[in-house]
């Protein structure tokens, strides 16, 4: 005969209990929300660091080193084959080396631009952005007809490289 030791009745109704009332694991998803909540804010801000002007697919920036950020001003961009001002064909790049002196259609449009906004110097900043195979001499042009249209304050929009680049 063989002996059941004493107690063991006890534990296997013991080790039944335990099991029915065993839970299944569980994944906690609110703190994994919290993370890609934290991830998709971090990326919308960051998402906006380049500047919207620097994006641009009409115009290829030459770069610099420079370290100021650029302001929200108006923008001439100066493509291949175009003049842009605010994103609207002004002069096409042919006429624009043909002429001798200045470019008229610019001229006028960014008078009209200065005639919409407010009197005093607040809104004669301009930025120009020129695709780094437009020559120098088309460059001066636009420079000239802002500075004649009471644009003073020109600035040049460019791809901000690091200084150990070379």
């Amino acid at each position: 005969m063989t002996r059941i030791p004493r107690g063991a009745a006890q534990f296997k109704w013991r080790r039944q209990r335990q099991q029915k009332s065993r839970r299944w694991p569980t994944l906690n998803l609110v703190a994994l929300m919290d993370v890609f909540t934290i991830l998709v804010f971090f990326f919308l801000v960051h998402s906006a660091d380049g500047g919207s002007e620097a994006g641009n697919q009409l115009v290829e920036l030459p770069e610099s080193i420079a370290a100021q950020e650029p302001r929200d001003t108006l923008v001439v961009m100066i493509t291949r084959d175009t003049i842009l001002l605010q994103g609207e064909p002004v002069v096409a790049i042919d006429h624009v080396t043909a002429s001798a002196d200045g470019i008229k259609s610019l001229h006028v449009a960014l008078q009209a631009l200065l005639a919409e906004e407010a009197p005093a110097d607040s809104g004669r900043e301009v930025t120009i952005m020129g695709d780094r195979s437009v020559p120098f001499a088309v460059l001066n042009k636009v420079m000239l007809t802002c500075k004649r249209a009471g644009y003073g304050s020109i600035s040049l929009a460019v791809l901000q490289r690091t200084p150990e680049a070379g």
